[in-house]
């Protein structure tokens, strides 16, 4: 069979901890372990996040005095891709010796409409430096509860560039590695673009292009709950994309990965599912996750 799983955020860097490489190679050890058994029984394409890497190094960057400005998005989100992927990498071929893995840089072109500066990335500043960074640099900031954070825009997918190298390497075995923290957005004629595209978003428009038979979303949490948060809140087990897009979830967390599963399942009638990261094997069996047919 082939599957591609979207790995969350939390495949690297769970809430609370620090952003160390030690801490995020010991979690990409935990995932590897369950990566390499699915691997060793079906063709895999792996999407990571790179949500929190992302931030730190834009961070770094605009803090950088020797520089005039600080790298585009564009390009710290291709660092991050280099980055996680060679310790995706390692990790997996130490456990699947004699299988190829390959992490590709990948790019994404993206729809022209970049939309409205949406996407939260770096560090929460004081309203005073926001203001001198929305006159310096024309930054846009939300107003959040800890303090005024940057957004950005977050442009829909349109096309993977790197996807006939993608479809050969699965097809010689390879266990591929792409899109990681959404692609680098880049227009028609590959410039890039400031901004950062939703991972989930790019997991399911890959999957419908390679044919996968299953779209994996792996997250923190075992299912999508109706009423999450609530005295009523309860797991959706079994649902349909109708059933699922009407429901009521947080534009900033699940909304996307409903999205992501409905339009996969629309568009090719095939099945997807949400479910733990923890859980990797159980959900894959059937045995745990929301399941969208």
């Amino acid at each position: 069979m082939r599957i591609v799983l979207a790995l969350g955020g939390n495949a690297l860097l769970r809430r609370g901890e620090r952003a160390d490489a030690a801490t995020q190679l010991r979690n990409v050890a935990a995932a590897a372990d369950q990566i390499a058994e699915v691997a060793a029984q079906h063709q895999i394409l792996l999407v990571h996040g790179n949500g929190p890497q992302v931030g730190l190094l834009a961070e770094e960057s605009e803090r950088d005095p020797t520089l005039e400005r600080g790298y585009p998005l564009d390009t710290l989100v291709a660092e991050t891709q280099g980055m996680i992927g060679y310790w995706l990498a390692q990790s997996i071929g130490r456990r699947l010796p004699g299988t190829p893995v390959a992490a590709l840089v990948t790019q994404v072109r993206v729809d022209p409409d970049l939309g409205p500066p949406v996407k939260p990335i770096g560090p929460y500043y004081p309203p005073v430096e926001a203001e001198r960074l929305t006159r310096e640099r024309g930054w846009t900031f939300s107003d959040e509860r800890y303090g005024m954070r940057r957004v950005v825009p977050s442009p829909r997918p349109v096309e993977v560039v790197e996807l006939p190298v993608i479809t050969r390497l699965m097809s010689d075995g390879c266990v591929v590695i792409a899109g990681g923290g959404g692609g680098a957005p880049v227009t028609g004629d590959l410039t890039g673009v400031e901004g950062v595209v939703d991972k989930d978003l790019v997991a399911a428009l890959l999957a419908e292009r390679v044919q996968a038979d299953l779209l994996a979303i792996l997250t923190d949490v075992p299912y999508v709950f109706s009423g999450y948060g609530t005295p009523t809140q309860r797991p959706i087990l079994r649902t349909s994309p109708g059933e699922l897009a009407a429901g009521d979830f947080a534009a900033g967390s699940m909304r996307p990965k409903i999205e992501a599963v409905c339009g996969f399942t629309r568009n090719t009638g095939r099945t997807a599912v949400i479910g733990a990261l923890s859980e990797m094997t159980t959900v894959l069996r059937g045995d745990s996750g929301t399941w969208v047919t």
